[in-house]
């Protein structure tokens, strides 16, 4: 039986507002959007239709008349066609712009008639399909803010002074600040080599040749040879199919010096850099701007209210948002995520500063992320809230309530990110974890279906958690050839970095074990057997991957990988590592089904790590023998 919501006092429910109930959350509800119009349809179809276009589209080749320098137009649209599919998820508007431009800069750089070929066709058609999901999107959103509105009545109060101060976007700001400088100084870098090559071909002496040779190495270091002027250059080039055999080409000479006009420099490191740099940089500059403007609109005026009931995800720390009349928390709303917010406090000299309040909400702010991250506490309860705002997919709201029932102070939080409806479905909270069919069973359910034994119980690496070694394992051996591969290079500090983490997971994927028997665990892990007495065991729990034993003042024992948890739900399993947690716990909780007797030297396991660590070391010194 369900708990009853933790009330909000009645002085801070502003007169009139109006419930917003199940019959009017279901023809909220009833408004998303179409299962079609998903961005992640959307998303693949752009993805498909532009490497489609970029293998099958003509490339231009290299000339005289048209070297391939730097090309800044070129990588502008660059930037805009990589973060269009993020913006179909996050920026739809921004989308449709982002759309229009790659459209019509593919029909500037080879016509309208180029949407004749196949592969543009289909990048035509990816975008008639996105931006009929986009439109379709925001039409579905005015639709839920009109339902909202109605629901809400004509009472309209203005924001609460601790919401009026919050600010979002800073973070983001910041950190585009800094990759939009990177940026800068890849654009400035690259620059600068083009403008030593005008420089200094400005002065050298420009030949006519042909090509005579074209020997084609390992990756890139194939070498075409002219003959010009008596004489036989080398270059080094990138695009050998741009110089035929026999084909003429414009060379620069100026003493040792000497550049193809067509390919005169390599600054694609450099442009990488710029669009790396600008992708995400664009993209926190957007989203900061995105959640300032938001913030901006709820200070702007008075708001309508809806009284509902809210409940934070035990898993992900979402603010999940319930009819009033659904005390149980049978159908989420709607869902996004929030922080607290703080008025601010003027101190002795005039200037705004943090007071002993605040410094106890970020204690207890981060006390909570801090249980999510690591699964620990128990459900959260559902409680009584004031929505202000107007709740639709994409907007910005805030709600006033009480944290808990033994607390009566009431708190403000702003939603961080946008509203979004919950799918039927998808990511419910409460008892239905994230992607999990089925409640967890308690400790006194497993223990009733378990058979006491007289002899240790053993619990070993499954068949999942052996396929991720596996793969591990080849991930390790082919990182260690491609690495060694080019010989000595500044990649071999990832390789020494990389390495010792690869041999432990690859270890322990494939020979964890842990053994109970009268007087506790044998943990083997990929590098030493742990014995862990019954008596210091806190907790077993598993999270994600990562099979944790809880050791009074140890912190805990560690075992991981143990499997890929999220695809053996998603195919329908229960995880193995989960099974293996229930009857650890089991044991821990119930004394009378632990084992009677003592694990012998045999069955407490042996651990892998040392021998996998140097048979990896003998395989790259093979690889260097080999090359």
């Amino acid at each position: 039986m369900s708990l009853p919501p933790v009330p909000l006092p009645a002085e801070r429910i502003p007169p009139g507002t109006a419930d917003w109930r199940t019959s009017d959350t279901r023809r909220w509800l009833a408004a998303v959007p179409a299962r079609w119009a998903h961005p992640l349809w959307a998303t693949l179809a752009l993805l498909v239709s532009v490497v489609w276009e970029l293998e099958a589209g003509p490339a231009a080749a290299c000339t005289s008349a048209d070297p391939c320098g730097t090309d800044w137009p070129g990588l502008g649209v660059a930037v805009v066609m990589v973060l269009t599919p993020y913006w179909v998820w996050r920026q739809p508007r921004l989308a449709l712009a982002g759309l229009a431009a790659v459209t019509a800069a593919l029909a500037v750089e080879e016509g309208f008639a180029t949407f004749g070929r196949p592969s543009a066709l289909a990048f035509l058609l990816a975008v008639a399909f996105t931006t009929a999901g986009i439109l379709h999107r925001l039409a579905a959103a005015g639709r839920q803010r009109s339902l909202a509105l109605e629901a809400a009545g004509p009472v309209a109060q203005p924001l609460p002074p601790a919401a009026r101060t919050f600010r979002r976007g800073r973070l983001s700001f910041i950190l585009a600040a800094v990759l939009l400088a990177v940026a800068g100084f890849g654009f400035w870098q690259a620059q600068q080599v083009a403008d030593a090559y005008e420089e200094r071909a400005a002065g050298a002496t420009h030949l006519s040749g042909r090509v005579t040779a074209l020997d084609r190495g390992d990756e890139d270091t194939d070498v075409v040879t002219v003959t010009a002027d008596g004489r036989a250059h080398r270059f080094e080039t990138a695009f050998p199919e741009d110089f035929p055999v026999g084909s003429r080409v414009d060379i620069v000479v100026d003493g040792g010096w000497k550049a193809l006009v067509a390919e005169p420099y390599d600054v694609f490191g450099w442009e990488l850099l710029v669009l790396g740099g600008s992708v995400v940089g664009l993209a926190f500059l957007v989203n900061g701007a995105a959640g300032r403007a938001g913030s901006r609109r709820l200070r702007r005026g008075p708001l309508p209210v809806l009284h509902v009931l809210v409940r934070e995800g035990r898993d992900d720390g979402r603010t999940w948002v319930f009819a009033a009349d659904d005390p149980a928390g049978l159908r989420p709303v709607l869902h996004f995520h929030s922080l607290s917010a703080f008025e601010d406090e003027q101190d002795d000299e005039g200037e705004t500063g943090p007071g002993p309040d605040d410094e106890h909400a970020s204690a207890v702010e981060l006390g909570r992320l801090r249980d999510i991250l690591r699964g620990d506490g128990s459900e959260p309860p559902m409680r009584e809230a004031v929505l202000y705002g107007v709740p639709y997919a994409g907007a910005e709201v805030a709600f006033v309530a009480r944290d808990d029932a033994d607390d009566d102070e009431v708190i403000v939080e702003c939603s961080v990110n946008a509203v979004k409806p919950a799918e039927p479905g998808w990511r419910k909270p409460g008892a239905q974890r994230r992607g999990r069919k089925s409640v967890r069973r308690s400790a006194d359910e497993v223990a009733a279906g378990m058979t006491p034994t007289t002899g240790p119980r053993t619990w070993r690496a499954h068949g999942f958690s052996r396929a991720v070694g596996l793969g591990l394992l080849l991930v390790e051996g082919g990182g260690i050839w491609a690495m060694l591969d080019d010989g000595p290079s500044w990649t071999w500090l990832l390789l020494i970095v990389g390495l010792p983490w690869l041999v432990t997971a690859v270890a322990t994927a494939l020979t964890w074990r842990i053994t109970a028997d009268r007087g506790g665990l044998w943990v083997t892990g990929a590098w030493r057997v742990r014995r862990v007495p019954w008596d210091v065991i806190t907790s077993v729990r598993l999270s994600e991957d990562t099979l944790r034993v809880g050791v009074a003042k140890d912190g805990s024992v560690d075992i991981s990988p143990t499997g890929f948890v999220w695809l053996e739900r998603r195919l329908g399993r229960e995880p193995g590592a989960e099974r293996v947690a229930d009857e650890m716990r089991a044991l821990l909780l119930h004394p009378e089904l632990r084992p009677p007797e003592e694990a012998p030297p045999g069955q407490q396991g042996m651990p892998v790590g040392p021998p996998l660590a140097a048979l990896s070391v003998l395989w790259g010194a093979a690889v260097l023998l080999l090359l």
